[in-house]
C-alpha cells in the first residue's frame, strides 16, 4: 500500500525511469526535449530531498536510490555529450574514473570495514553542481544555438579540478576513517 512517506522514493524511482529518454533525446539532437526531461529530473530531485528532509520521509531505500539516480543521469548525459562531440571524451573518463573509484572504496569499506553512511563532502557536492552546470549549459546552447565555447571551457576546466579534489578527498578521508575503525 502506498503511503505518503513513499512518495520521495517514487519521484526517485521517476528520475532513474528518465534517464534513458534523455539520453536518448540527446543522441537523437533532440536537445529542447532532453532540457525539459532534464529539467522535470532536477525539479524531482529537489522535491524528493524537501519531502524527505522537511516530514522525516526518509528511507535506507532512498539514501542509496538517491545518489545512483543523480549519477545514472549525469553519467548517461555525459557519455552522449562526449559521443556527439560536445564534452572532451578525457573528461568523461575522469569522471567516470572517480566515480569508480569511489564506489569500489565505499563498496570495500561497507563489506570490509564497517557499515557505510553515504556523506558527500562539501568539494563532492561542488563538483556535482558544476558537473549539473556543463549539462545544462552544453544543451541550452545547442538547444537555442547559443554560442558559449569559453563558459563551456571554464566548465570543463573547473568540473577537472573538482573531480580531481573530491576524488583524493573522498580516498584520504575514507582511508583515514577506516584505519580509525580498524584500531578501535
Amino acid at each position: 500500500m502506498l503511503r505518503a512517506r513513499d512518495i520521495p522514493n517514487l519521484l526517485t524511482a521517476m528520475r532513474i525511469v528518465l534517464v534513458l529518454p534523455v539520453a536518448w533525446l540527446l543522441a537523437e539532437r533532440r536537445f529542447d526535449m532532453a532540457l525539459l526531461l532534464f529539467f522535470v529530473a532536477g525539479v524531482s530531485d529537489g522535491l524528493d530531498g524537501f519531502l524527505a528532509k522537511h516530514f522525516g520521509w526518509t528511507s535506507r531505500l532512498g539514501e542509496l536510490l538517491d545518489p545512483v539516480a543523480d549519477k545514472l543521469l549525469l553519467v548517461s548525459c555525459y557519455l552522449v555529450l562526449a559521443w556527439l562531440g560536445l564534452l572532451p571524451s578525457w573528461l568523461v573518463a575522469l569522471v567516470l574514473l572517480r566515480d569508480l573509484i569511489i564506489v569500489g572504496g565505499a563498496t570495500y569499506y561497507h563489506f570490509r570495514v564497517a557499515t557505510l553512511r553515504a556523506e558527500p563532502t562539501w568539494v563532492s557536492k561542488l563538483n556535482t553542481l558544476l558537473q549539473i552546470l556543463l549539462v545544462l549549459l552544453v544543451i541550452v546552447s545547442q538547444a537555442f544555438d547559443v554560442q558559449a565555447r569559453a563558459a563551456v571551457t571554464l566548465l570543463v576546466y573547473s568540473v577537472c579540478v573538482t573531480v580531481l579534489w573530491s576524488g583524493t578527498d573522498y580516498v584520504i578521508t575514507w582511508s583515514r576513517r577506516a584505519r580509525e575503525v580498524r584500531r578501535r
